[in-house]
């Protein structure tokens, strides 16, 4: 049964969520998860979750978010890895090798798609590909900057320049990005949020339409733009890192703002 809720003039039949700073930071839940999502169940809104976060595989992400009773299909979640992996096969339809700078994740859901990770590349490297990386070193940089001033396309899982953390925000992927095209002389091409790809994949995957389903996220440059892009209505959570200045400063709308996904209990009330 789709629901109203105050701003926003569509029915809502389905909600698609970003995870750090919406759903947890590192390893806090944002609250009570399970009774949230029982909530969303008890009325019927179907919800899926879309990260730009490639470091971990979907059954880790499914793994991580049952803990915190929240459960969800594989074919629900989806992140910058996967849609890394179709934007390669625009070009690179037969697989190949890679320069990978990132982590299991994205080198996981890569393989998986048919791309090896070469530690030491040679001539046939079809693209260098890179992402949040935690074990980054000068090494990594220095190889993946000369492979792409050699000729190899650069691209990026996402250009998240940070996330948040209960100690504050620590460098993203996008830290990462900036320092390989400081020293390439090359921009990556995204493949996350606010491309409207990951959107429109889960939108497709939950058998809704964009006007109906709503986009929450804390973050605007990256989940309310993609939202925008993507014709979503758009909740910006003040539980990660945009603030209410950043509105301002940006001038990235969204429909809503609320300081959590919590409030939205209260519209299921007033129903």
């Amino acid at each position: 049964m789709p629901f109203k809720i105050e701003g926003i003039s569509s029915d809502i039949k389905s909600m698609m969520f970003d995870m750090d700073g919406v759903i947890w930071k590192s390893n806090t839940p944002t609250g009570d998860l399970s009774y949230f999502f029982s909530t969303l169940q008890k009325n019927n809104i179907q919800y899926g979750f879309i990260t730009n976060n490639a470091t971990k595989p979907i059954d880790i992400v499914q793994k991580r978010l049952a803990s915190f009773g929240v459960y969800c299909e594989k074919e629900f979640i989806i992140n910058s890895a996967i849609a890394t992996a179709a934007l390669l096969k625009e070009r690179f339809p037969n697989g190949g090798n890679l320069y990978i700078v990132g982590e299991e994740g994205l080198i996981s859901t890569l393989a998986e798609a048919g791309y090896t990770h070469q530690n030491n590349p040679t001539e046939d490297t079809l693209a260098v590909v890179a992402g949040l990386d935690h074990g980054v070193n000068y090494q990594k940089l220095s190889t993946a900057a000369s492979l792409i001033r050699k000729g190899a396309p650069f691209y990026g899982s996402n250009g998240d320049k940070t996330f948040p953390t209960p100690l504050g925000e620590v460098p993203g992927a996008g830290t990462i990005l900036a320092a390989i095209a400081a020293a390439s002389g090359v921009d990556p091409i995204i493949a996350g949020k606010p491309q409207p790809f990951l959107l429109d994949l889960m939108i497709e995957r939950m058998q809704t339409n964009h006007e109906n389903t709503l986009m929450i996220g804390d973050r605007l440059e990256t989940d309310i733009l993609g939202g925008n892009n993507a014709g979503c209505p758009t909740l910006l959570v003040l539980s990660g890192v945009s603030t209410r200045k950043n509105i301002e400063e940006m001038n990235i709308l969204p429909s809503i703002i609320r300081e959590d996904i919590f409030e939205l209990l209260t519209e299921f009330n007033n129903e």
